[in-house]
């Protein structure tokens, strides 16, 4: 059986513009005209095909995006979001209901963290966080009432890999879902064909690649993408965190690069995954062989993109950590600041920003040590450079 080939996926897709644009046309409207009123009834009702009703609901500019982004994970439909974060919380809260139960990484996003730890259980929404790399733990937190499983391919910041394959048999013995956030790894896998039944995204980060708009994806069924534009109860059109078409338009144009790009962002970790083993530094990198889940994501990635542009060293402290960020920006390295997947690196010390809104006590207890800092390494044309001036600053600190 032939691999699924993303970057093939989004090629074969041809989109014509209105005049025949070989850039689909950018609908600058928030509402559409119906010649007869019988059609705007039908559209109401969901019982119309191509026809538009209002820019909250659906509109051409997201529908050509969403079609991309559907090409590109392998499912049948996607929705697009003004946010990574709307993305995320449109998506869990069409799955449940008070009274529900979901597993969850404990090892994700800070915001996700949040939502689940601290915003679901106003709701009456339980959330239990498990090690996601350990099955069992994860078959033991499972209940009746489960209704997900939700996980990160790769998670933020610790880049562990999940074992979407035996996470989606787990969510099968109850009937729940599994849920996976992408966003560090397009391309690379490809959670629908392992068992995921919804994939998120943060568009924010490298399938935009220029850190000049958030947005988000849902990707998932024909009937799921339409639970959530359903006008009566669709979680995505009721609290409406809709991506302005223009920023659609934007995306649509950068996701044509992106198997360009998840390539070099490799290559350039790889880089420096291997030179700071050469130097003795603690790092996590899963392209080495010796890294906690590196065979567990060769079975699963698509192997022509690399193992990722994500990389964290561990500079044991917070203070050295800031140290570190702060004469590697003065050397121009790249920038200290939050976010990724930018063609510029950037860097941050994840558990005061990024990860911040998990307490303390937890991140001890999922390992998250005070001083790492995680890189999103940028597409860099001499990396050898870039690498030369990060360790000319470890050397100046007295780190290596």
């Amino acid at each position: 059986m032939k691999k699924f080939d993303p970057a093939s996926s989004i090629q074969d897709l041809l989109q014509f513009g209105e005049f025949g644009d070989v850039n689909p046309s950018i609908t600058d409207s928030a509402t559409y005209s119906f010649m007869e009123a019988k059609t705007m009834v039908d559209t109401f009702h969901g019982e119309t095909e191509g026809c538009f009703l209002y820019s909250r609901h659906w509109n051409p500019s997201n529908k050509y995006l969403a079609d991309a982004l559907a090409a590109m994970e392998g499912t049948e439909a996607a929705w697009v979001t003004g946010s990574g974060m709307g993305a995320i919380t449109s998506a869990i809260l069409q799955l449940v209901n008070t009274g529900d139960h979901i597993v969850s990484s404990i090892t994700t996003y800070g915001g996700t963290f949040a939502f689940l730890k601290n915003y679901l259980p106003k709701f009456n929404i339980e959330v239990s966080f498990v090690d996601i790399t350990n099955l069992d733990e994860v078959k033991k937190a499972m209940r009746p009432n489960t209704k997900i499983i939700y996980t990160e391919t790769m998670t933020n910041p610790m880049l562990n890999i999940s074992d979407l394959p035996e996470l989606s048999k787990i969510a099968d013995t109850v009937g729940a879902k599994l849920m996976v956030d992408n966003t560090f790894t397009p391309m690379i896998i490809t959670p629908i064909k392992h068992g995921a039944h919804i994939v998120v995204y943060s568009m924010t980060k490298f399938i935009n690649g220029k850190n000049d708009c958030v947005a988000g994806a849902i990707c998932g069924t024909m009937d799921y993408i339409n639970s959530l534009s359903d006008v009566n109860s669709g979680t995505a059109m009721l609290l409406g965190p809709v991506l302005d078409p223009m920023r659609s338009s934007s995306i649509l144009k950068n996701i044509h690069t992106l198997h360009i790009r998840m390539k070099q962002h490799s290559a350039n970790a790889m880089y420096l995954a291997l030179k700071f083993k050469e130097i003795g530094l603690k790092f996590v990198y899963t392209g080495m062989p010796e890294c906690k889940g590196h065979d567990l994501m060769k079975k699963m990635m698509n192997p022509e993109f690399g193992f990722g542009g994500m990389i964290a060293i561990d500079m044991q402290t917070a203070v050295r950590a800031s140290l570190l960020m702060e004469m590697m920006q003065k050397q121009g390295v790249g920038y200290l600041a939050v976010s990724l997947g930018y063609f510029k690196t950037l860097f941050s010390n994840s558990g005061k920003s990024t990860s911040s809104e998990v307490p303390e006590e937890t991140q001890k207890e999922m390992g998250l040590s005070e001083g790492l800092v995680r890189f999103s390494v940028g597409l860099d044309n001499d990396i050898e450079r870039t690498f030369d001036k990060i360790h000319y600053c470890l050397k100046e600190l007295k780190f290596v």
